[in-house]
């Protein structure tokens, strides 16, 4: 028994490595999605728009304007998250009361020195990973290797965990990553339209492919990432975390 909990906790131990090792290749992905969504907008049908004059030139100047801006924002937020320390403990922090139940009297001493061995005490959580104390809402990351302050999950897609001080930019990068993908959606609908109608569709066979691929990748991440902003949007006005709700169930 104590042999299968040792091989259960190597292989979670590899899942995490593997996890840290996925950073630079889901950047890259992010990225290439965007190279590819930007080919099939700008360079393949709106940009040429432009020239043709008439109503067709009003509506591409409008399309690229907005999938411009839109795109500048996503960029922000996404690197935000990426790159915004999520909240982590201070090493000389020791909480000065017990504020996991709002008690005024401070912890002495004693207090903390049993609190390593004593895993049923209440009062205040130890981070027997970390070696540390652990405030309220504080979780331990198990691919990041720390605790965080109020984290409420670790995102492959953004390379980082989700806490305290980056949340704000993870809800903006959800809010424009949904507006650019459905403005990308719908003005690739008509082309998209066009694969299956009998009439002649323009472009070569690698720009048709990129505005076909395109069109599919940003109508399902609309899609998806609708759910988890609605999701979040739900956490915040209930002012709890994903883990939080996660653990309650």
């Amino acid at each position: 028994m104590h042999r299968s909990g040792a091989v259960m906790a190597w292989n979670v131990f590899k899942f995490c490595t593997a996890l840290r090792g996925l950073g630079s290749i889901m950047i890259l992905l992010v990225l290439g999605v965007v190279g590819v969504t930007y080919y099939a907008v700008v360079i393949t049908n709106y940009w040429p728009a432009l020239y043709e004059g008439g109503f067709d030139s009003f509506v591409a100047l409008c399309v690229l304007a907005l999938f411009h801006g839109l795109l500048g924002m996503l960029l922000w937020s996404y690197f935000s998250v990426v790159f915004t320390d999520p909240g982590s403990v201070p090493l000389s922090w020791r909480p000065a009361i017990d504020e996991e139940r709002g008690e005024s009297d401070p912890l002495s001493g004693s207090d903390y020195s049993g609190l390593q061995s004593d895993s049923t005490n209440p009062r205040v959580r130890y981070c027997r990973k970390c070696n540390q104390y652990k405030p309220p809402r504080c979780h331990h990351c198990s691919v990041c290797g720390r605790c965080i302050l109020k984290m409420d999950h670790h995102c492959v897609w953004v390379v980082n965990c989700v806490g305290a001080l980056n949340y704000k930019y993870f809800l903006l990068f959800l809010f424009y990553t949904f507006l650019e993908t459905s403005i990308v959606t719908l003005s690739l609908l008509p082309h998209f339209i066009a694969f299956f109608s009998d009439g002649e569709i323009p472009g070569t066979p690698g720009t048709l492919a990129t505005t076909f691929l395109a069109f599919v990748l940003n109508l399902a991440f609309a899609l998806s990432v609708l759910g988890f902003l609605i999701m979040h949007i739900s956490l915040v006005s209930a002012n709890t975390t994903t883990i939080e709700v996660i653990s309650c169930i």
